[in-house]
């Protein structure tokens, strides 16, 4: 979405905008920091994906294809799962909320557990940004957040996670791959971004904006491109470039392009988790389906992955069944996702019941659990042995003393 900023954000070529209509790129000026899914400082983002490219897209008898990318972004898209705060002053309320991020995360979340303790419980403290959204839903409407998501919940074919669906009938169909094969392609991809000029165009935009902010240590890379992944991995590396020796600058690099890799990969796996735990397990009605292709073998792309999309979307444009069936998963109906946990061992808070059950498990957990047996363990101890001793020198009192004893022996004698 972002102007500019082509490679560190993996965008399209022209080339391939050229075969055919793509929207939604190049449209946000990348110095705005508080853009997010809600909202634009000018625009609002819901209302002109909505209300103008799709829509039109239907009115010219065409299919729109939401390709991404981020998940959260194409979940607000097909379901009500937004809080529109207000319709006007948009960037006096993502300011609100900026402010809000500036304060300590539990003075936040303990505001929060006073005006919204359903939310709050949800939450953790550390969260700061979901905490400081709910409280600022709440100070925008004087409705609370939680009471915002049980109305979309009771709307008409809502459900758990959210309201209903936008559009009707929707087709998901989503491109997977072995892990290691994965991670490989990921691999890759940094070292073609590398190759294609990404420090330059990262040290472009830290000469045009960053610097100013790193100066005066004030740099944000909590809200808008900052959060792109690629920025925060070579800070080090461009605030100090050229007042270092090339030793630590070529070590500054390296440390960055391993950072760049390991994130990027994570972030995939966080993905995957996401199209799991939101699509294929998504609890409610007016669930659409989900229709795996798996993308291991390139060299079969035409047979595992071209060929059975078009014969998926072909068979909904007509209203038939596809052939291919859609990816199921069970659903744990009894499982709560926002269960709360004190774990006082290793002083954390800990959401949901499938987290719970892990952090349990954990090393870290298993290691304090130890100390504290251990620890437990040699209290008792030295109270045993106190009481051993005492025992013994009653008995010794009883007895008396092998001197006392000679001397009685001596004078009976």
């Amino acid at each position: 979405v972002y102007e500019g900023l082509d490679i560190i954000t993996n965008k399209v070529s022209a080339q391939e905008q050229r075969m055919c209509q793509h929207h939604m790129i190049s449209f946000v000026d990348p110095l705005v920091t508080n853009y997010t899914v809600y909202s634009l400082p000018d625009v609002k983002y819901c209302d002109v994906f909505l209300n103008v490219h799709i829509e039109d897209i239907f009115a010219r008898d065409k299919i729109p294809i939401v390709v991404g990318g981020t998940n959260y972004y194409i979940e607000s898209l097909l379901w009500k799962v937004l809080v529109n705060t207000k319709e006007t002053g948009t960037e006096k309320v993502n300011d609100r909320k900026a402010e809000l991020e500036k304060e300590d995360g539990h003075t936040l979340h303990k505001r929060l557990s006073q005006v919204d303790p359903e939310m709050a419980a949800k939450l953790h403290p550390h969260d700061k940004r979901k905490v400081a959204r709910s409280l600022q839903v709440f100070e925008e409407t004087g409705i609370t957040h939680s009471e915002f998501l049980h109305r979309q919940h009771a709307e008409e074919g809502g459900g758990p996670l959210g309201g209903p669906l936008k559009f009707p009938n929707p087709c998901i169909l989503w491109l997977h791959t072995d892990q290691t094969v994965l991670d490989e392609r990921l691999d890759k991809r940094v070292d073609d971004m590398l190759a294609a000029g990404l420090l330059d165009e990262l040290r472009d935009f830290h000469r045009r904006y960053n610097e100013k902010k790193v100066a005066e240590n004030s740099q944000d890379y909590q809200h808008g491109i900052f959060q792109s992944i690629g920025f925060k991995e070579f800070h080090e590396y461009l605030i100090t470039e050229g007042k270092c020796t090339p030793e630590t600058s070529n070590q500054l690099l390296k440390k960055g392009i391993e950072a760049l890799k390991q994130v990027t990969k994570r972030y995939a796996r966080k993905q995957n988790r996401w199209v799991k735990n939101r699509f294929l397990s998504r609890p409610g009605p007016n669930v659409p389906p989900v229709y795996g292709l798996k993308v291991s073998d390139v060299s079969k792309w035409e047979e595992c992955v071209l060929e059975p999309a078009l014969e998926i979307v072909q068979s909904f444009i007509q209203g038939l069944k596809p052939a291919a069936a859609p990816i199921k998963m069970s659903c744990n109906e009894t499982e709560n996702k926002r269960s709360y946990h004190i774990c006082d061992l290793c002083d954390r808070i800990i959401l949901g019941d499938r987290e719970w059950a892990a952090h349990i498990k954990s090393k870290s957990h298993v290691y304090q659990l130890k100390k504290r047996r251990r620890l437990d363990s040699d209290a008792v101890t030295p109270i045993k042995s106190q009481c051993i001793s005492l025992d013994c020198d009653n008995e010794l009192k009883e007895k008396g003393s092998p001197g006392q004893n000679d001397e009685k022996l001596r004078c009976s004698v």
